[in-house]
């Protein structure tokens, strides 16, 4: 019985330990709901913005199976530091890369996307939504192109 006991203790302190040990590629998501996003309209003096140099990237033409990297720049032209909280692609095939760090006003930073195009076809649209402490908190970026399926693939005997 004090086994049983003393490996409950053990078990509850690891439990405990592993969760004090966040992971530190997030902002809490406290950071992005203040006062200056609470609202969705009109324009709010003092808060980051988020500039894009482009919001839509067209790939064009690919071959199944092909991977796509692009760098999506952008500028805080705002009046405060901007921290993005947190960024997600529409489907699993979309994984984007974001700083972690506050981007000071003025500051150019980048956000890195790949899209994997295994198993897709056609006509493709991809989203990223990105959630930061501006004026509305949810920015989005996009990729669109074309997911060639190899001839051989396509034809059926």
């Amino acid at each position: 019985m004090k086994i049983i006991k003393l490996s409950l203790i053990i078990a509850l302190a690891i439990g405990l330990a592993s969760c004090a040990n966040e992971n530190s590629d997030t902002v809490n998501a406290d950071v992005v709901n203040n006062s200056l996003t609470a609202s969705e309209g009109g324009e709010v003096s003092g808060a980051p913005v988020m500039e894009f140099e482009e919001e839509i990237f067209d790939f064009g033409t690919i071959a199944q199976g092909e991977k796509v990297n692009f760098v999506y720049k952008f500028t805080n032209t705002g009046d405060a530091d901007l921290i993005i909280s947190s960024a997600k692609g529409s489907c699993g095939c979309t994984v984007p890369d974001w700083p972690k760090q506050p981007i000071a006003p003025g500051e150019v930073s980048e956000i890195k996307v790949v899209f994997n195009s295994d198993g897709k076809s056609g006509n493709q649209h991809k989203d990223v939504s990105i959630n930061a402490n501006t004026q509305p908190a949810l920015n989005k970026i996009a990729f669109k192109g074309i997911v060639e399926v190899p001839a051989e693939e396509t034809t059926a005997e």
